[in-house]
């Protein structure tokens, strides 16, 4: 059973930087920070931690879209993007980077719920268009620490205390369209992406319909033993270049470009297309298209997308 008390969530906000390698320092708290109900964005995106302390994860598996990204010495964290529901609570949450704010425009002010970041990303965040909400700035019943986790893996957020109010509509701006599967592909039932200190790897199990997910070489579960499932596998090819942000320890945070194009592999039902992604701008979507020019759609369900070195 979770454990939880609200003197170590307050405490734990003030030294939230001291236990959190790579971001920080919290934004200042801001008077009546989350307005009134039904104000939140059209999506709430959380940032998700991914070492293996952290796990299992909280709520992931009621994301609609999982994005796979990596981070300082190799490493992966994830950002979580609902919309269609909102799960009481995910978790843990960890530190936001510069690759987020460019993913997250692609959304009508969208929530983004963050444990903190280093001190000279802060600037970019309060200027980005999103409704961000670190514990500093969250109502105090929105976050918590769980006794059961070590920090700072440690951290969970209930959404409902942020007055968040998103859409399944709003998804559309992802740029991905569903649909019936399509023509051609190859059969591949099992794939690895690897980033210098992490991987991933889905396995079609057909049974299911779905693609089941091991992270680090384990099976993905959640705290409630639910396994992880993706309907589709996004592997999206994109340059990683370093950024001018850096840990504590000296390691630089990488950064993903997902404005451009290039190419990806797309995993459905059982099969893998060789796709062709772009996103014009920082504003607009990701297109994916076959060789050909056709739309690619996706399986219903949830989406996973794991940007993985060119």
């Amino acid at each position: 059973m979770r454990r939880w008390t609200r003197t170590r969530m307050r405490a734990g906000a003030v030294v939230l930087a001291a236990l959190a390698a790579g971001c920080t320092v919290q934004p200042e708290r801001r008077e009546s920070p989350a307005g009134p109900p039904g104000e939140g964005g059209t999506v709430l995106a959380v940032k998700i931690d991914n070492v293996r302390p952290a796990r299992p994860h909280t709520g992931l598996d009621a994301a609609d879209v999982v994005y796979a990204e990596q981070v300082e010495a190799g490493l992966s964290r994830l950002m979580a993007v609902y919309a269609s529901r909102v799960p009481p609570v995910i978790g843990p949450v960890r530190s936001a980077r510069e690759t987020d704010l460019e993913l997250l425009r692609q959304f009508d002010r969208p929530v983004l719920a963050f444990s903190g970041a280093q001190s000279k990303l802060l600037p970019l965040i309060a200027g980005a268009p999103v409704r961000a909400l670190s514990p500093g700035e969250a109502p105090d019943d929105a976050y918590y620490r769980d006794d059961d986790k070590a920090a700072p893996h440690d951290l969970f957020v209930r959404p409902k205390a942020l007055n968040v109010d998103p859409r399944a509509g709003a998804l559309e701006s992802t740029g991905f369209r569903f649909g019936p599967r399509p023509a051609g592909g190859t059969p591949e039932t099992h794939r690895t992406v690897r980033f210098p200190s992490a991987s991933f790897t889905f396995d079609w199990v057909e049974y299911e319909g779905r693609w089941r997910v091991a992270m680090d070489g384990e099976r993905a579960r959640t705290s409630d033993g639910k396994e992880l499932g993706a309907s589709t596998v996004v592997v999206q090819y994109v340059k990683v270049r370093h950024s001018r942000f850096h840990d504590r320890s000296g390691n630089v945070s990488p950064f993903t470009e997902t404005v451009g194009e290039g190419t990806a592999r797309v995993l459905r039902d059982g099969r893998a297309y060789e796709a062709r992604w772009q996103r014009p701008s920082a504003e607009d979507g990701t297109e994916f298209t076959t060789p050909d020019g056709k739309r690619l759609p996706f399986a219903k369900g949830q989406v996973w997308v794991v940007y993985a070195k060119a």
